[in-house]
């Protein structure tokens, strides 16, 4: 253990160590606790028994930086599966849309290189940045992330290992291997046995749990995206509790089945049928992010009104692309009338924008204007303007802004669902405007701009609130 590698100094000692004497699980993914005598790292609300003393104990922002000084995960808490750190979210910085890309799987697709181009910065400078802010580079973070993938395929599914490896984005079988040893303190095979594995895998498919933060408000976040579900790329499932959807990825395309599961299980349950197991990490991200489960319902408690306090989700997506063309389908219609829109879309020309960038969209029921923006918005996502995660989202919604009939609230929209940014809040909005009336709050569009900013930074979950209260 590198014992020279001290807390990260951003981290508020005593704050932390208060977190790991209640067993608080609500800093989970927040940051790690690294035991100095053990040599492990856990989740702040590890349940051991005996907590460690003060002065043996580093805290560290991610688990790799836990990893690089040389700590193995506790096998009680697997610190590893808890949701992630919500302040990668919440962050549009360098720092923010790195971590989300990196997630995303941009290194094992591209490598450094491949990221640092997409952020617009050198190599070098990548590596300083997050160094400096989370104390490992990126190769560090992505290995983490493999570790992590690694282990939840090891333990829930009959996957062979050169698979897992390989979806997991090790290089060879021999990385994977000598990762998971070094990570868990325990071989491949060890950790399944140990898993007690009993189910089975059919090949392309894979089970998952997605954890999340309680609380978790689930019935009405799966009813918001079912009414979403255009034809050809999502259904709810036959029992009406959850919804199947499309995925288009890097190297294939797949489907997921996502359900809820009893409130105490902290959990939805993802069931994967990819092209390409190699998405398999990018295609819970997208998931993940769809059911915003890395949220941090204590801290967006703090701001909104008390009624809203229960777990309280902002609805995301697993297309960008998708999404940015439902909103301008969305513009002055009602939410089932661009459903039906999207779908006849879907069935002439499909969803990707290679696929838009030059259709013709007459007859389906839109105006030409409409249809321009359609257009355009393909071509500019072409381009490389694409509001996704990780988007430098200035600079994208700038660029949205230049397009012909793209306005403030398309533009709101497709930042708060598209690119996850936790504070929009959609003032100009029917629907809002319709609650605030309602709930007693000014009417006027100006006016509730300004009273919502008492919401900051959560502001996107008002916006949800209030369509949900209208």
């Amino acid at each position: 253990m590198n014992t020279t590698t001290l807390t990260d100094p951003t981290l508020d000692r005593d704050r932390c160590y208060r977190a790991i004497e209640s067993g608080d699980a609500r800093f989970d993914g927040w940051f790690i606790v690294g035991v100095m005598t053990t040599g492990i790292y856990c989740r702040p609300s590890c349940p051991t028994p005996v907590k460690p003393k003060a002065k043996n104990v580093n805290y560290y922002r991610t688990a790799a930086a836990a990893q690089q000084a040389g700590f193995r995960a506790c096998k009680r808490c697997r610190p590893d599966a808890t949701p992630g750190s919500p302040e990668w979210n919440v962050r549009g910085d360098l720092i923010g849309r790195a971590m989300q890309r990196i997630a995303d799987g941009a290194i094992d697709r591209g490598g450094v290189k491949g990221l640092a181009e997409e952020l617009a910065i050198g190599e070098r400078h990548l590596h300083r940045l997050l160094v400096s802010e989370v104390g490992v580079g990126p190769l560090a973070i992505a290995r983490a992330h493999r570790a992590q993938t690694a282990r939840t395929l090891i333990e829930t599914t009959t996957m062979p290992f050169g698979d897992v490896a390989f979806a997991a984005g090790f290089s060879s079988i021999r990385q994977f291997n000598d990762t998971v040893k070094e990570v868990f303190a325990l071989p491949p095979r060890e950790l399944r046995i140990r898993s007690k594995l009993s189910q089975s895998t059919e090949p392309g498919s894979v089970t998952l749990r997605l954890p999340y933060r309680e609380p978790f408000d689930a019935e009405p976040l799966f009813s918001w995206l079912q009414k979403r579900c255009i034809d050809g790329l999502a259904r709810p499932t036959e029992d009406g509790a959850g919804i199947v959807r499309s995925l288009r990825l890097a190297n294939g395309s797949g489907e997921v089945t996502l359900e809820p599961t009893d409130p105490d299980e902290g959990y939805i349950i993802g069931r994967f049928q990819l092209d390409n197991i190699a998405d398999l990490a990018s295609a819970v991200t997208r998931c993940r992010r769809l059911f915003d489960l890395d949220a941090d319902p204590a801290s967006i408690a703090e701001v909104l009104p008390a009624e809203a306090r229960r777990g309280l989700r902002v609805p995301g997506t697993v297309d960008g692309f998708e999404t940015s063309v439902f909103a301008i389908l969305g513009q002055q219609i009602s939410v089932a009338g661009a459903v039906t829109l999207a779908g006849r879309i879907v069935e002439r020309h499909g969803m990707a924008p290679e696929a838009l960038v030059d259709a013709d969209l007459d007859g389906i029921g839109m105006t030409g204007r409409r249809q321009e923006s359609i257009r355009a918005v393909a071509q500019a996502w072409l381009d490389g303007v694409r509001a996704e995660p990780g988007a430098d989202r200035a600079e994208v919604r700038a660029r949205l802004f230049e397009l012909p009939g793209i306005g403030p609230w398309t533009v709101n929209y497709i930042s708060l669902r598209a690119m996850a940014d936790p504070d929009v809040f959609l003032a100009g909005d029917l629907i809002v405007r319709k609650a605030a009336e309602k709930l007693g709050l000014p009417t006027n569009q100006s006016d509730l701009d300004i009273y919502a900013q008492r919401w900051a930074p959560w502001r996107s979950y008002a916006t949800h609130y209030l369509w949900e209260n209208s």
